[in-house]
């Protein structure tokens, strides 16, 4: 009787450590995954946000409708010009930075350029957590990129909320006639301000990856928690 009981025990115990054993290479897998989409993301939005910073299509006036064709960005400037040919002009040449045509723009540039070498340096910490083992440090880095990266969305935001103030400037309002704050005239929000809108707003779901991307969050369900 005795010799049964026993090896029903065992036979029991033998079940729940392979049901364990079994279970967690699967969360090895998802979690792993996790942590794989939240650098591919990042790396992502770092690129994404890089374009649009760099772009010259924030504010468009279209040609098909006017006579005349322009375009503004960050620190470029398009025209077409008297040949019909488009060309594209730094404010001021590179290096000027003080001859960029409004106060409110060079805050915006100062803001968004700054907000993105942040998610640079955060989508780079987030890569060396891949190569790190699970443990304190790893959990300590990827919550440092987590605040990171929610630091460079309020950045990036402040920098597109001012951007619009400068539509009142002497050189927006000479293409675009009676422009105001807020107000484009007969100009509209190109593409490029679109984009860096739609990255801002997907940066603000890194920080949420973050929390969970540590590999350490594998450690197995408590025994009492299964039954």
């Amino acid at each position: 009787m005795h010799s049964l009981l026993d090896r029903k025990k065992k036979e029991a115990g033998v079940g729940i450590d392979l049901s364990l054993s079994y279970s967690l290479p699967q969360a090895a897998r998802m979690f792993s995954c996790v942590g794989c989409f939240w650098v591919f993301l990042s790396s992502a939005l770092v690129a994404i946000c890089s374009f649009s910073f760099i772009s010259s299509a924030w504010i468009v006036k279209d040609h098909l409708k006017n006579k005349d064709s322009v375009s503004f960005g960050l620190l470029w400037h398009c025209s077409e010009s008297l040949d019909h040919m488009y060309r594209c002009y730094t404010f001021g040449g590179l290096g000027k930075f003080a001859e960029i045509p409004s106060s409110s723009w060079q805050t915006s540039v100062v803001l968004c350029s700054g907000g993105c070498a942040v998610l640079a340096v955060s989508s780079l910490l987030a890569i060396i957590t891949i190569f790190l083992p699970s443990g304190g440090c790893e959990r300590r880095i990827c919550t440092l990129a987590g605040y990171m990266q929610m630091t460079a969305v309020f950045i990036m935001g402040s920098g597109l909320l001012v951007y619009p103030f400068g539509l009142n400037s002497t050189l927006v309002r000479s293409f675009c006639g009676d422009s105001d704050i807020y107000y484009a005239g007969d100009c509209q929000i190109g593409w490029g301000y679109m984009l860096a809108i739609v990255a801002v707003m997907l940066t603000l779901f890194l920080p949420f990856f973050a929390k969970y991307a540590p590999k350490e969050h594998l450690s197995p369900t408590p025994l009492p928690t299964l039954l």
